[in-house]
């Protein structure tokens, strides 16, 4: 029997139970301890303290119902929420608020500076950027917070926003390598045997994406383990010899002071443990415990280096060779283009197959440690071997075992395929374990570990999944069932990184289902109107379709009521190239078509406008702030006022006409030049505007006259009994004022009876065809023949309501003035064949009016008086 066989044997043969361990001495702890805070204060100084830490949390769960993870009956609700790695709040919730919305704003000014294709790379790094900074923010902010000695837990958000960093830089990884990496490989040739194991890997990853891609998932995962360590406890001195408390007792026997009672090993060969079947010291048992994980842990961070440091530290030298047995072998003696006599040195390990079975006897030992075997087996692909010791680590733990397998079984298949020297065999079991990136992840969702199951339907996890798949579609079918269903809680922070993984998609030409995508940045969209900035919303609204623009857009106008902000957000609306014109009708209309509740509808006593009525009237604002609009906020204006008359709100109409400038009707032919440029569209609506004008102005005239001739009547003196004849001066003297300002109110009265009298036959003596009516036109009618066919229909019954009305005020306002003669004018005016007024009177109206004129004809007769043309007949 041989050497290696014997040594094979020896690997098969049960494990060597370890007694329990002796107390340490107090100097040996404290020494332990100065190392710990040294090394603390050198990782604090490498940038890789705790600001970059996770607090031992590696995964971050999605915002799912607590009946996924609690048992049945638990103490909490289906309908609260938790997260699988668990949170606790150490700092207010207004900080990360705070970072939230800059985070938005941060993330707009980057794609704002990187918006070529070509800079897309260089636009992700930077948001990683502000990730970084971010988290060092809150990191910061909840230290000061943090009672002293008190661990510190991330707060949920905290925690989306380093799986969103890591998503990051992932993406930059993997699209860097297919967008550019493989566009600029040429198509390889088949390589001939060779000699060389590196040249070989070397043209493998040159012309195999997926194995590329896998190392480049793996170095991302290395990376993440490495800025997640957490500072620990060294358990090894500094260039020390190995097992020195079982080498300190083997020499001075009897005389140690933690000595251990029991045998121990006589040799200290590194095999000597398992040829003897004997113990090491205790002391060195832990030890060797203590270094197995931190070899282990260095390993799964990728720095080998550091890990054959602490084995050399330790005095291990051997252990620090055998993690170098893995590397391939190089002779660059061969293929020399030029010959010389000096010789460069040879790279690898030329047996590179025999350690390698070695290694794997290791890694199914029972004789080793789980963490050794997980070392060795991490370097000969051995998964379960690092299975065991992660298997209840994380998600990003078990995917890196599984591709560090992968990786070594296509490297080994590569190498022997194309190596002319002959290698030993490896076990079917080796080969057997070749799986496929989709495998994988089908083993990671039904790990029969609850924890690494559930985290593999995380939201990062997910996404990060088809990502490495490169199954966009897929992801973006996954993204629209989370923004339909309910199972998964999609936060701000998700919607921001997913619009800005969707514009990422876009940027470098990456088909996918672009009705997904805008659903995505419609929800980010409405969630960015809920934080009240303008800008950020009309830049993502413009990344979507127009009708969504439309719909998106409007609905954020509907929640700004400050003239100065509309300004503004119209402003960045023309600046991103929104459609401003459309959306501002859109937004008119959209209150105008608002329906009253009954209890609105009913009217208010105090004549005060109801909330409804002022958003209405509030909304035309928007069609004021660019004069290319006037002749749309007339239109809109006239249709409103239109609204109110029929209610019989006067009020209400007069405040819709007051929002109107006065330099309208000026801006409107500034803008078409002349008259016969202006559309018919415009040109009805001005002269409507006109119409409501005189309308308005002979109502609140009628209404000054009321209240003069009511309310402005001076009352006489009261009468008093005149003893003395200071008081018949005194009595005579406001007889005097009183009759002055009696003659005052007279002549006040018949003044303003003869404006209003004016102001109200304005209405009824409307110039050409009338109060409401169109004029004809040859210009053509607008496209919208339905709100034109509405307004005809208005128009006139707002005739056949307030032209009667008018008829009558005059009539009263004569009847009261005691101007008989002149009611009997109206009756010609009614009688017009001109206006035909006469015809927008029901027949019980227009007879009631006509009784009403005849009653003033009747008393200008009992007056001696013409009763049928009376005074104003001789004028």
């Amino acid at each position: 029997m041989n050497k290696l066989e014997r040594t094979l044997q020896l690997l098969d043969e049960s494990t060597v139970q370890s007694p329990s361990g002796l107390l340490r001495s107090k100097d040996s702890v404290r020494y332990l301890q100065q190392q710990a805070r040294e090394e603390q204060r050198q990782l604090g100084a490498s940038g890789l303290g705790e600001s970059m830490m996770l607090d031992s949390v590696q995964d971050v769960g999605l915002y799912r119902t607590v009946g996924e993870l609690e048992p049945a009956g638990g103490g909490l609700s289906g309908s609260q929420l938790s997260l699988v790695a668990g949170s606790t709040v150490s700092y207010t919730n207004a900080n990360v608020r705070e970072a939230s919305k800059q985070l938005c704003e941060e993330f707009l000014q980057v794609l704002q500076r990187y918006s070529n294709a070509s800079d897309v790379f260089e636009a992700t790094e930077e948001l990683v950027k502000s990730l970084d900074d971010t988290l060092v923010q809150l990191n910061n902010a909840s230290k000061q917070l943090l009672p002293t000695g008190r661990e510190r837990r991330l707060h949920a958000e905290e925690m989306w926003l380093n799986a969103e960093r890591d998503t990051w830089r992932l993406m930059i990884c993997l699209y860097r390598d297919r967008l550019i990496t493989q566009k600029q490989d040429s198509e390889m040739d088949d390589l001939p045997l060779v000699n060389s194991e590196q040249t070989i890997i070397s043209h493998l990853y040159g012309g195999n994406a997926n194995l590329r891609e896998y190392q480049i998932i793996v170095d991302w995962l290395e990376q993440m383990a490495l800025r997640q360590q957490q500072t620990e406890l060294g358990h090894y001195m500094n260039r020390t010899v190995a097992w020195e408390n079982t080498l300190h007792q083997l020499l001075e026997v009897g005389q140690t002071a933690f000595g251990s009672g029991r045998a121990l090993v006589k040799g200290l060969d590194p095999d000597a443990p398992i040829r003897e079947k004997l113990p090491l010291h205790d002391l060195d048992m832990e030890d060797q415990t203590q270094l197995a994980k931190q070899v282990f842990r260095a390993i799964r961070q990728g720095r080998l280096k550091e890990a054959q440091i602490k084995c050399e530290n330790y005095g291990q030298a051997w252990k620090a060779a055998l993690l170098e047995g893995w590397r391939l072998h190089h002779d660059p003696n061969y293929d020399r283009e030029n010959v010389s006599l000096a010789r460069e040195p040879i790279e690898g390990n030329p047996r590179r197959d025999l350690w390698k079975k070695f290694a794997w006897q290791m890694a199914e030992s029972r004789m080793l440690d789980p963490y050794t075997k997980a070392t060795i087996g991490s370097l000969c692909g051995h998964l379960d071997s690092m299975v065991e010791v992660l298997s209840e680590h994380s998600w990003n733990d078990m995917l890196w075992a599984y591709l560090k397998a992968q990786i070594d079984i296509r490297v080994e298949s590569e190498i022997r395929s194309h190596c002319v020297k002959s290698y030993l065999p490896m076990p079917d079991r080796y080969w057997n374990g070749k799986m496929s990136l989709e495998q994988i992840f089908d083993a990671l969702e039904a790990h029969k570990n609850a924890r690494i199951s559930l985290a593999a339907k995380d939201v990062d996890k997910v996404i990060q999944k088809y990502i490495m798949l490169d199954d966009i579609p897929e992801l973006m079918r996954t993204v629209d069932g989370w923004l339909e269903g309910t199972e998964v809680v999609l936060i701000p922070q998700m919607l921001r990184f997913l619009t800005h993984f969707v514009m990422f998609l876009r940027q470098i030409g990456k088909t996918f289902q672009e009705d997904i995508g805008d659903r995505v940045v419609k929800r980010y969209v409405e969630y960015l109107s809920t934080l009240g900035s303008a800008h950020m919303v009309a830049f993502y609204t413009a990344a979507l379709p127009p009708a969504m623009q439309l719909l998106l857009y409007s609905q954020f106008l509907q929640t700004i009521s400050d003239s100065q902000q509309r300004k503004q957000a119209l402003e960045q609306a023309y600046n991103f190239g929104l459609d401003v014109p459309t959306i501002t009708v859109y937004t008119v209309e959209w209150y105008r078509a608002l329906e009253a509740t009954e209890d609105e509808l009913a009217p208010i006593a105090s004549g005060r406008l109801t909330e409804l009525d002022e958003q209405k009237i509030s909304s035309l604002e928007w069609l004021t702030f660019y004069p290319d609009q006037r002749g749309e906020l007339l239109w809109q204006s006239n249709t409103l006022i239109r609204y109110f008359l029929a209610r019989r709100s006067i009020e209400a109409a007069r405040k819709t006409f007051a929002v109107i400038p006065a330099d309208t009707m000026e801006l409107i032919f500034t803008h078409y030049g002349s008259k016969d440029d202006i559309p018919c569209r415009e040109e009805v609506s001005i002269r409507e505007y006109l119409c409501y004008q005189t309308y308005l102005a002979a109502i609140q005239g009628y209404n000054d006259w009321c209240q003069l001739f009511y309310n402005g009547k001076p009352k006489p003196p009261p009468a008093v009994k005149l003893s003395n004849f200071t008081e018949r001066v005194t009595s005579e003297h406001r007889e005097a004022t009183y009759q002055k300002e009696l003659s005052n109110w007279e002549l006040r009265v018949a003044e303003l009876t003869n404006l209003t009298r004016d102001l109200l036959y304005n209405v009824l003596l409307f110039p050409e065809a009338g109060w409401l009516v169109d004029t004809d036109t040859t210009k053509p009618p607008p496209d919208d023949d339905e709100d034109w066919l509405h307004r005809a229909v208005q128009m006139e019954n707002l005739r056949k309501l307030c032209i009667p009305e008018i008829v009558l005020l005059l009539h009263q306002l004569h009847t009261l003035t005691e101007r008989y003669s002149e009611n009997l004018l109206l009756a010609d005016v009614l009688s017009s064949e001109t206006r035909k007024l006469y015809s927008v009177f029901p027949k019980h109206k227009l007879a009631e009016t006509l009784t009403k004129i005849a009653e003033s004809s009747l008393t200008l007769m009992n007056a001696r008086k013409d009763p049928f043309v009376g005074d104003a007949a001789k004028k």
